[in-house]
């Protein structure tokens, strides 16, 4: 039989201490606590994280995966409700002054920025609310009111794009706005009309995802460099009603419908390309998403019924192991 000494070039080493330092593959028996350890590559995956106090639907979200921010909403009707996530468990935050579902959404927990959205069955707001970590103001208005308008960049630098405007009339939208922290300014059109999209990154690196054009679901994927829309890689599912997080260069799809089901897909975005990655545990679409690639945040939704669950998403990392044995 093959020894670890005959793999490794080297015996497993007893020690008093787990190493500072340890070595992908690396092994040793920590002798003070009578435990044999290694270093590995722990798989990327989803894992329950606290429930929000209002379960609903088609809400918005800022933040990481440890401040995180939701905000508006619906469950039989259009909500104002913020909470605020620590990473374990949501608390409530100051109400929205509009309660409005499918708005954008983007900034930090104590720096979020809302806008857009619907307030009616059949009225698209052009209303911007500014929050402080406690309460909510109005901003700047939005030039072309449109629900299931996509968000990304931070409260001084968001960025709003795509979207469904009733006075177009009636048709998804192109059309893209800078915000300056007071009002709003157009930008370069997307290359593709679409509402229903995932946006994230920054207002000079944005990235728009997915989508629904009238239908069909959408896979296209465009980066903005302040200024314009080029083609980035498709997704390997197209779908709508989703949520994103991350960078340009770095992002996670997540959850979604396909145009005939709710799915629980997760996609990472290289800058290049998306890959395929962990499943939600929980499928559903119009649910709200932060964080990072690597420490990703999905919460609520509606699967049958609307749901308060949250899941915390954490990338492929390198992790000290407890190694175990079992017999029969």
């Amino acid at each position: 039989m093959t020894t670890f000494k005959e793999i490794r070039g080297t015996a497993v080493q007893s020690v008093s201490s787990d190493p500072t330092n340890p070595e992908t593959g690396q092994l040793w028996y920590n002798n003070s606590i009578g435990v044999l350890k290694g270093y590995q590559l722990v798989a990327a995956g989803w894992s329950s994280g606290g429930n929000l106090g209002t379960a609903r639907q088609a809400l918005s979200g800022a933040g990481t995966q440890t401040v995180g921010l939701a905000f508006g909403g619906y469950t039989t009707t259009n909500l104002t409700a913020t909470e605020e996530y620590d990473g374990s468990a949501w608390a409530g935050g100051g109400s929205m002054s509009t309660p409005r579902r499918y708005m954008g959404g983007c900034g930090t927990q104590t720096s979020a920025l809302g806008f857009g959205g619907v307030n009616t069955v059949s009225t698209s707001s052009n209303a911007t609310e500014e929050y402080d970590g406690s309460s909510w103001a109005g901003g700047g208005n939005l030039s072309l009111a449109r629900i299931n308008i996509a968000g990304c960049g931070t409260q001084t630098a968001g960025l709003g794009f795509g979207g469904y405007a009733h006075s177009a009339p009636g048709s998804s939208s192109n059309a893209t706005e800078e915000y300056d922290g007071t009002s709003w300014t157009g930008g370069g059109n997307l290359g593709t009309r679409r509402e229903s999209i995932a946006g994230t990154g920054l207002q000079t690196a944005g990235l728009a995802i997915g989508g629904n054009q009238n239908p069909p679901v959408q896979s296209a994927t465009e980066e903005y460099d302040g200024s314009t829309w080029t083609a980035g890689g498709n997704l390997n599912t197209a779908r709508s009603n989703f949520a994103g997080a991350g960078t340009q260069t770095s992002a996670l799809a997540f959850g979604g419908y396909n145009g005939t089901i709710n799915v629980a897909d997760t996609e990472e975005y290289n800058g290049t390309s998306w890959s395929v990655a962990s499943s939600l545990t929980t499928t559903r679409r119009g649910l709200g998403g932060a964080g990072i690639q690597t420490a990703g945040l999905g919460f609520g939704g509606v699967t049958t019924a609307v749901t308060a669950v949250t899941e915390e998403y954490n990338g492929a990392a390198l992790a000290v192991k407890t190694i175990t044995t079992s017999t029969s």
